[in-house]
């Protein structure tokens, strides 16, 4: 998260570091007057005050209740802006257009299909860096969870629905991506590289991807969900059309994903 490498990921640290600093004025005093009281009414001062019958004080019930009445309320409103700000379904402003990229987590390897270029990769994402990019996620096993720690938070993958998020890249660069949703035995090795290319090596790697002789429709898709693990990054130079929404209906049949969205869901 420190180590930002796209704007939703910079945004993110900033509400971190505002929240860090805003708790500093919790902890701090719990810090600061522990070891002050457990000194001033050591055993061996005897100018300490014994009050047996003391039980209310105006200025401290005031130091107990308002500090944190305060604090709860600069949270919030910190949050409630940058919840509105953050939501990853919300499509980042650019003069361009974005990569439309679908992803489907399997056991235990990511499926990533790119329906405007018609290839797909497992275990490899990988789009230019001067552009956003518009995921839109689902599962073909169980709930599993898609994390891109520099570029964006975790989002949920889950069968028959789908999920949305947007991230882009500040510059080209390689980051990692993994599911941190336990997810039986390969879950450990669930991970993959993240890949923002300059605009030229883009288009390099795609003219590339599609000279793969690698076709993926449905029936390859279910050979590819039925093997447990994929060693390395694999191409697919032709993808089936509307291969997505048929991944869905396999999991919720006669269901379209516009029909079960997360977002629309009550």
């Amino acid at each position: 998260m420190l180590a930002a490498g796209g704007p939703i990921m910079a945004q993110e640290r900033h509400l971190f570091l505002v929240v860090c600093f805003v708790m500093l004025f919790v902890i701090g005093p719990v810090l600061l007057l522990t070891p002050l009281f457990a000194w001033y009414y050591r055993l061996s001062n005897t100018k300490s005050v014994y009050r047996p019958e003391w039980a209310f004080n105006w200025p401290l019930e005031g130091f107990i209740w308002i500090p944190p009445i305060v604090i709860v309320m600069v949270l919030g409103l910190f949050l409630w802006n940058d919840t509105h700000t953050l939501d990853p379904y919300k499509p980042l402003v650019s003069d361009k257009p974005a990569t439309r990229i679908q992803a489907v987590a399997l056991d235990w390897k990511w499926l990533f299909i790119y329906p405007d270029a018609g290839v797909a990769t497992v275990n490899q994402m990988v789009f230019p860096a001067d552009r956003p990019v518009h995921l839109d996620i689902t599962s073909g096993t169980v709930m599993q969870s898609l994390l891109l720690p520099r570029l964006a938070g975790q989002i949920y993958a889950m069968a028959g629905m789908t999920t949305e998020l947007n991230l882009a890249a500040d510059h080209p660069g390689d980051f990692s991506g993994e599911n941190v949703q336990y997810s039986g035995d390969g879950f450990p090795h669930e991970h993959f590289p993240v890949r923002a290319l300059a605009p030229g090596d883009y288009a390099a790697w795609l003219a590339a991807a599609r000279a793969d002789p690698g076709r993926l429709d449905l029936a390859g898709y279910k050979r590819l969900a039925a093997a447990r693990e994929v060693s390395g990054p694999r191409l697919f130079g032709t993808v089936a059309p509307d291969l997505f929404h048929g991944i869905l209906d396999q999991t919720m049949p006669g269901v379209r994903s516009a029909d079960m969205t997360m977002k629309g869901m009550k």
